[in-house]
Parts: structure tokens; sequence; C-alpha cells
């Protein structure tokens, strides 16, 4: 008997997520566990895959539309089954026939209807060319685009001095996520800010002494992830997250980094980095930060963590402060090496220096606390033989 497939929940509290992709087309067969679309929700894109084999009857939503969850996406049939009335078996399963007489309507997915009229477009203008030519998101930006580069003039009666130029970028999900929840992040957490320098001449020397002996490249980033790791083993304290009735602490360490892709800023999860050799802690964080380069990272593997690592060194930026990512307990702001003057034994000679902020939600952590891992993190980048302990 036909079954739908209906948009599933792959974020909790998510109340709809976008079709992204189609894998199979109409009239393919599939096996259990083979991927049938993909759907995005505000920080990745998720695979679903089908739960038996069987037949793709028919794709009920287009690619890049906003599909509630729960909410039927496609037709599907057991293997070796056949339907011949697809319109029947629809309405039999309770959901819309695929043919209907247009009246007139126009027909456009959610997600580009919002679009439009957050653009002040009216969806009546804009060419579709999906399905019955139904509007798509790919109509919409089309449609913007033809009209950011179409010149308008209009006579004045007065000379007045030309606008500038100007085109608006409509916001992507992923850019609408990263603004509420950083919003978010300011207005419910206290935060509080910790700055610290550490002297990396040592930690510079290991690096390249390990990348003499591993075959896999470890960055700046790595140790300093692995350092955070360590400190969090030795102030425990600010392994732990805000939760509405308790403070939850946790046994392993889990710590998120910064990844900036073209799509927005993702921070994939480094699990048990309390127990991962360097080497294997420097193949996982490759691997997430070229998943999430390409979006296909998976919702568990954004999920989760008690601190961020965000670099910007690599940008020459000398200094800076982020926001904590809830629910989050801290975030730690890694500046670029320098060459500085540095006092040694009563001497002043020139150095590696490092600039870290550690931004900290101050209703698990106290400021006692934070200072007693700042103090632990900058040590152990003092002496990173400890990093490797």
């Amino acid at each position: 008997m036909p079954e739908l497939l209906r948009m599933p929940e792959v974020a909790a509290n998510t109340p709809a997520a976008v079709l992204a992709g189609w894998s199979l087309p109409v009239g393919a067969s599939f096996r259990a566990h083979d991927t049938i679309a993909t759907v995005e929700t505000d920080k990745a894109v998720v695979d679903v895959e089908a739960a038996h084999d069987g037949v793709l009857l028919a794709a009920l939503v287009t690619e890049g539309t906003e599909v509630a969850i729960g909410a039927p996406i496609a037709l599907l049939a057991g293997a070796g089954e056949q339907v011949t009335d697809l319109d029947a078996a629809l309405s039999a399963l309770g959901a819309q026939p695929s043919t209907s007489d247009n009246n007139g309507r126009v027909f456009a997915s959610p997600l580009a209807r919002r679009l439009a009229k957050e653009a002040g477009l009216p969806v009546e203008l804009i060419t579709g060319t999906g399905p019955n030519s139904r509007i798509t998101k790919r109509d919409v930006d089309a449609a913007l685009a033809h009209r950011d580069v179409t010149p308008v003039a209009e006579p004045s009666p007065v000379a007045t001095p030309p606008l500038a130029a100007f085109t608006d970028l409509p916001h992507s999900r992923v850019r609408r996520a990263i603004a509420a929840r950083l919003l978010e992040s300011k207005q419910t957490a206290p935060h509080f800010y910790l700055r610290g320098t550490a002297n990396v001449n040592a930690l510079v020397r290991l690096r390249s002494e390990l990348n003499q002996d591993h075959e896999t490249h470890i960055s700046l980033t790595d140790l300093v992830v692995k350092a955070v790791g360590q400190a969090h083993l030795r102030v425990p304290e600010l392994n732990v997250i805000w939760m509405l009735d308790a403070v939850r602490s946790f046994s392993t360490v889990d710590i998120a980094v910064a990844v900036a892709t073209e799509h927005g800023l993702v921070t994939p999860v480094v699990r048990s980095v309390d127990s991962l050799s360097i080497s294997a802690l420097s193949r996982t964080t490759r691997d997430l930060i070229e998943r999430a380069h390409q979006g296909t990272l998976r919702q568990q593997e954004i999920d989760g963590g008690t601190i961020t690592v965000t670099n910007l060194g690599m940008y020459g930026t000398e200094e800076f402060a982020a926001i904590i990512n809830p629910p989050q307990a801290a975030i730690l702001a890694v500046g670029a090496v320098r060459s500085e003057p540095v006092a040694l034994d009563g001497h002043v000679v020139v150095g590696s220096v490092l600039r870290c902020t550690l931004s900290v939600d101050h209703r698990p952590v106290d400021g006692v606390t934070a200072a007693r891992w700042m103090r632990e993190f900058l040590g152990i980048l003092e002496n990173p033989v400890r990093i490797l302990a």
C-alpha cells in the first residue's frame, strides 16, 4: 500500500525545514537506508533515509520549499507495488492531489512567498520555473537580481544628488539563525571577559616538531583546542552549561570549533577532546571543517559542547572578544601569534606572543572560577608538554 514520506523533525523544537534536494528521480527504486532527499535546517543539511525498500512515486514539494514538520513531501510505494492513480492514492492518504486547476492562483513555496514579501516584490510579477509554474526560492532570487541591476530613471523637478548605489542580499536561513542565537545570547547570558597573554615560543617549537614526526598536519588551533581540553580537566567547574533548574556538569570534554563558511558561521563539536591524541584530534577537526564548508554536517555534529574556540589569528587579528554560543558557558577568542618584546630571566628578548579573550556566562560560572581556568590555560600554552600528557 502506498505511504506518505513526511518532513522529519531533524532538530528539536524546529517547526519547519527546507527541502534542499531530491536524491532520486520520480519513479526510481531505492533500498532501505538509501537517501531519498536532503533537508536543510538552520545549521546543517540532513539526509532523509528510506525505512525499507520501495519506489518514489511522486515528489510533492519542489526543491527550496520550506515545509512544516510532519507535512507530506513524497508518495512512496513498496518494492514491486503498482499504483496507477496517484491522485486517488494521495486522496486516500489525506494528501492534496498533485493535479488541480489553478483558477488563476499563483502557486509559490512558503519560503519564496516570504522572501518576496520581505523584498517588497509581488509574487504575481515573478515567473515560476517549478512544476506547474510554481515559484521557488531560485525564482525570487533571479527576480531580485534582475530588479537590482535594472536602471530606473524618473524625472525630478529639482536637481538632487544621486542616491548611493546598493544591493540588498536576502537573509539566508543560516544568517537568520546566527542573528537570532547571538541576540538571544547577549540578551539572556550576562557576559564577562578575561584577557590573557602567553609566551608561546615553546608551543610554536612543539608544533614544528610534531609536524616533522606526524603524517597529520597539526595546526595551532589543534594545540589550542587540546589545551582548552586540559584546562577543563583541571578546572571542571567551567565544563558546564546553564539550565533552567540546574547547572549541568559534564564528565567528558566536548569543544566546538568555529568555522566560517560561505553560508555563515557553524560550530561543529569535537567530542571527548580529553581522551583524543593530538593527531586524532587534528584528523577529526579537519574532517569536520571540510564537511562544514561542504554543508554536509549532521545535526548531532553541531549540537552540544560547553565551550567554543574561535580563531581569527590567520587574518592578522591581534585580539578580539566573541559572543557565547548558547547554551554553552564560554567562548575563547584566539588572536594572531606576534613577535614582541618579552621579559625572560630579567632580560628583554623577542618572543612569540598570543593573546586570548575568554567570554563567560556569569550564571553558571563565577569570576574566580574563570580566572583559575585562564591561569591553567595560559600555563599549558607556555609549557605545552602538558598538552601531550
